[in-house]
């Protein structure tokens, strides 16, 4: 799927410019100049990266025990609407912590509303954010 281009307000739900809010985490990766300070700040910058075809973005921030070798994003979801439930730890001075998430989807081949509920794990490793996966009795 080819890069959607930059929405002048960010996909994350944040209300803040994307130049100002995503956008920076998704150069910075590149660059390693920027990243993500709390767990829940990597799972927003996540959700707009799978919003906007930001698949480099995603695979660079899934940590490597778990990384896929490929992703492929399937063109059929518009992403709409990213809801975070709670989180435990994951702040700036912790080492990993849980974001609970409800993603919101239209699927354009079904015509359908979806939602994809998560509780993700994150850990920090040299002071950057890495997704890790579910955690064990997410619901599907």
């Amino acid at each position: 799927m080819p890069k959607s281009p930059a929405p002048s307000t960010c996909p994350c739900g944040s209300g803040e410019p994307y130049a100002a809010c995503c956008g920076p985490l998704h150069r910075g990766r590149v660059t390693g100049l920027v990243t993500a300070p709390t767990a829940e700040r990597l799972m927003r910058s996540r959700y707009s990266a799978f919003a906007l075809g930001e698949r480099d973005y995603l695979l660079q921030t899934w940590h490597p025990s778990t990384r896929p070798a490929s992703l492929e994003l399937d063109d059929d979801l518009e992403w709409r609407r990213l809801e975070i439930l709670g989180t435990t730890a994951g702040g700036e001075r912790d080492l990993a912590g849980t974001v609970a998430f409800a993603a919101h989807f239209w699927d354009a081949s079904s015509r359908r509303a979806g939602r994809q509920p998560e509780n993700s794990a994150f850990v920090r490793e040299a002071g950057q954010w890495f997704y890790v996966g579910p955690t064990p009795g997410t619901p599907s």
